[in-house]
């Protein structure tokens, strides 16, 4: 107690200016001291904030056990457990299987990058920000101590030969202050020792840190480093599956084949001619060519998007919709509508608009012949087997109203049109183009048999355009060859927004003279 009053008093006397008072470290230490200090800040923020990154929990657990705690690799259990409840036959069930197994490889390298991260880089940093520098701290406090006893022992000494000096008479009274100073002395040499042994050991401390600087930024390039592995290998792993599910993706036979280019829908289905117009056209010519008006009147909104769905995904009830033809005739509409290439194909749009305005009639045959001649392999076939379609309802006019300018009228629209961005009165533009869209699709359907020659067998399935496939154990078409011959093939254009089909209102009163 005795020598903590003391202490405090020196450390009073110094403050005031009334002791000596010795500087327990250089300048250039007390730089080091200061820098030290904002080291342990940001290494402590910086340990704590990148311990909080990582999704295993910190310590000596057993890897397998923090493996089955990560969220990826309840993720991946997950989906392996959906996979098994939907089955293989499904590309659901195929899909989630793969990622599933994708999954829990990623979770895999994740808790080895944690291990890498925590062993590497956690740890030292902690060890640097918790001992490493407390303990440099720590000697400074003690050095600093070290300094007010030295520092105390130095002025009751030069206290003690001040007494010794005014007492100049022999006597037991300055024997016992000489013996005094003696042991004060000792003490203070003994002080001043502990003094420099301990400032040297702290300053070599002290040193050594600055020079491990360069160690200590290396945790963080190794950090780098470590997750740059990570990325990769994870990179690997994803890559390495992406074809896999590209594959199964494209071998799926059940595509949604409204919105989709025909060559795609075709190809994945390996069919001829478009499933909707194939499933279409044989239920009308079961149930609808003697309906009036078919193509022209709108079936129930709900009813046709219902029937849509349905030929998305290959089901298709007959019985339900041979009662509503006109349910089908927009549903065959709506996939020609909504094709991203008209069927005629953008390509050669200039060319059917020339060959309709020729006026002689020979002449413009055989424009459009030419023109026919030019469009795609399956552009062609399935606008022949469309055409070939009409001309057989033409047959049934008289009953149902809808002559071969009738039909180019409602359909013309839908088979043709121009991604043209021309200003102008594009009602006026529209009522045109329109027109000579009229002038193209009616000849060819009148014409049928000189455009397209020989019959056309139109139940190519054999079920009202059933899909080949009608169960999940063969979703899957043979992949076409990467060399395979796509010359007759075509990119489908850019999308551009269709002109409304404005024939129908504008000209249905040319459409009721012709019904007579």
């Amino acid at each position: 107690m005795k020598k903590q009053f003391n202490r405090m008093r020196q450390l009073a006397n110094q403050t005031v200016g009334r002791a000596e008072k010795t500087e327990v470290l250089s300048d250039d230490l007390l730089q080091v001291g200061k820098r030290l200090d904002l080291v342990k800040q940001v290494t402590h923020s910086t340990h704590k904030k990148l311990a909080a990154c990582l999704q295993g929990q910190q310590g000596a657990e057993e890897r397998e056990k923090k493996s089955k705690k990560l969220p990826l690799t309840i993720l991946a259990q997950c989906m392996v457990e959906g996979a098994a409840v939907l089955g293989d036959d499904s590309l659901l069930g195929k899909m989630l299987n793969l990622c599933g197994e994708t999954e829990e490889k990623l979770a895999q390298e994740l808790i080895q990058f944690e291990f890498q991260i925590e062993k590497d880089v956690v740890e030292p940093l902690y060890e640097l920000a918790e001992v490493d520098i407390p303990n440099i701290q720590k000697q400074r406090k003690h050095l600093a101590k070290l300094v007010l006893d030295m520092d105390s022992a130095r002025t009751r000494l030069q206290t003690a030969l001040t007494t010794t000096r005014l007492q100049t008479v022999l006597s037991t009274t300055r024997l016992q202050t000489v013996l005094t100073t003696t042991r004060l002395q000792a003490v203070f040499r003994f002080k001043v020792i502990s003094y420099f042994l301990f400032q040297d050991q702290l300053s070599a401390d002290m040193y050594n840190f600055v020079a491990k600087e360069i160690d200590y930024a290396n945790y963080f390039q190794t950090l780098i480093e470590i997750q740059a592995e990570y990325h990769r290998k994870s990179l690997e792993i994803l890559q390495s599956v992406l074809p896999t599910i590209k594959a199964h993706q494209e071998a799926w036979v059940e595509k949604p084949s409204y919105g989709k280019a025909l060559e795609e829908h075709l190809t994945i289905s390996s069919r001829e001619i478009a499933f909707p117009i194939e499933a279409c056209v044989t239920m009308l010519l079961e149930c609808g060519m003697q309906e009036e008006g078919l193509f022209r009147v709108a079936p129930s909104a709900s009813k046709l998007k219902k029937l849509k769905a349905s030929l998305d995904c290959g089901v298709m009830d007959v019985q339900e919709y041979s009662a509503d033809p006109h349910a089908i005739a927009g549903a065959l509409k709506s996939y020609l509508r909504e094709l991203p290439e008209p069927l005629m194909t953008s390509e050669l749009y200039e060319d059917w608009i020339q060959a309709s305005n020729i006026q002689d009639m020979d002449k413009r045959l055989q424009a459009l012949l030419a023109a026919c001649e030019k469009l795609p392999t399956d552009n062609f076939n399935n606008f022949r087997y469309l055409i070939k379609f009409l001309a057989k309802l033409g047959d049934y006019q008289d009953s149902n109203k809808m002559t071969p300018g009738n039909m180019a009228i409602v359909l013309g629209p839908n088979l043709l049109w121009t991604h043209s961005n021309e200003s102008g009165n594009m009602t006026e533009m529209m009522t045109t183009v329109s027109l000579q869209i009229v002038g193209i699709i009616e000849p060819i359907i009148q014409h049928s048999d000189w455009f397209f020659p020989g019959d056309i067998e139109f139940n190519l399935t054999g079920c009202y355009g059933s899909p080949v496939h009608t169960n999940h154990n063969s979703n899957y078409s043979s992949m076409p060859s990467p060399d395979m011959d796509q010359s007759e093939r075509k990119l489908p254009h850019d999308h551009g927004r269709r002109p409304l089909s404005v024939a129908t209102d504008n000209m249905m009163l040319e459409f009721y003279k012709k019904d007579g």
